[in-house]
């Protein structure tokens, strides 16, 4: 059976990451509330499901793609029932076809593993590598949920909060687009 805790208000006592540590500690300097779970590893959207019950919310499916001269990155957040379709993103942008960066790459650049990609680890892109791209319909609900930057730590927060406190906070402008 798939492993949920209670919804817990307060930063986890084991950070397990450098970068969990910088989205906690910048959460708690800027001042935004947030409901977290502790579960068994889910790297997939299947397991994310359960995670959803529990927090009442949808996690988001985030995704970090580059070009193929691997110079330009971008983070993708969207509908974790969306199929990702390069063709689409690369139309909505503007630009060349993209694929998947590397486990490697993710790792390297955000400090996360694959499966535990978020919007959140941006605090750990201060040189702005990395090209934040929202779909639209994401950024109509109230709470965003995503991975806290480990694949067993999952988190809600208001998406006004994420948009007007976090995103600044790291200084990355993100790019909204409407993906089919």
């Amino acid at each position: 059976m798939f492993y949920v805790s209670p919804v817990y208000t307060t930063v986890p006592a084991d950070m397990k990451s450098p970068v969990r540590k910088e989205i906690y500690d910048t959460l708690v300097r800027l001042g935004i509330p947030f409901g977290r779970v502790d579960t068994d590893p889910a790297e997939t959207m299947e397991l994310c499901l359960e995670i959803d019950k529990v927090l009442g919310i949808r996690i988001v499916k985030t995704l970090l793609l580059c070009n193929q001269q691997k110079t330009k990155f971008y983070m993708l957040a969207m509908k974790d029932d969306k199929p990702f379709v390069t063709r689409d993103f690369s139309r909505a942008m503007g630009i060349a076809r993209v694929s998947f960066a590397s486990a490697e790459t993710l790792y390297a650049m955000l400090g996360t593993p694959r499966g535990a990609a978020t919007v959140l680890s941006l605090v750990h892109d201060p040189e702005k590598r990395v090209q934040l791209v929202f779909d639209r319909e994401i950024l109509e609900g109230e709470w965003y949920g995503c991975t806290d930057g480990v694949v067993d730590g999952y988190m809600k927060l208001r998406t006004a909060d994420l948009l007007e406190k976090y995103i600044p906070a790291t200084g990355h402008e993100p790019a909204i687009i409407e993906l089919p």
